[in-house]
């Protein structure tokens, strides 16, 4: 019972991220800022992590920093493609197939093309709705959210 708890708080807390962290608009520009300053925060903790941030399937920023590799890449190319689908993030998601015992092919969606796995976020648009995503690969699933998470949140408070 305490594991449902947990999981459904953590589910309840990925709700309160996709409703706080909305932009009010979202140019290439704004991409490339966000994309860089994620560089920097993660060349600052040492982080192997690749980046990639596209808007209505157009990407607008990508880079694999050092200790990444082409597999950070497919897995990237997997977790967008679920955003993409179910607009919400890949870890809330993954929180809610496994709070239902429930997989990917329950839900009518393949494993070679979607991943069911945390840090990829919709790029929300205030009253527009989801337009794009972030997706970070390298970490654990959690710290490739929270990574994102943290990110946007930043850079929404500029």
């Amino acid at each position: 019972m305490a594991r449902n708890r947990k999981l459904d708080a953590r589910i309840k807390e990925c709700e309160g991220e996709e409703e706080e962290l909305q932009f009010s608009s979202f140019t290439n520009e704004e991409a490339l800022q966000l994309g860089l300053a994620m560089v920097e925060r993660a060349k600052q903790r040492g982080l192997s992590v690749a980046i990639d941030i596209e808007r209505h399937g157009q990407q607008l920023f990508h880079h694999a920093l050092e200790g990444t590799a082409t597999d950070n890449d497919k897995w990237i190319a997997r977790k967008k493609l679920l955003v993409n689908r179910v607009f919400m993030s890949s870890y809330h998601f993954t929180l809610k197939l496994e709070a239902s015992g429930g997989t990917l092919r329950d839900r009518g969606l393949d494993e070679q093309h979607f991943a069911a796995s945390g840090g990829s976020f919709p790029v929300r648009i205030q009253n527009t709705g989801v337009v794009g995503t972030i997706t970070v690969s390298g970490l654990p699933h959690e710290q490739d959210h929270a990574l994102v998470v943290e990110s946007v949140r930043r850079f929404l408070a500029r």
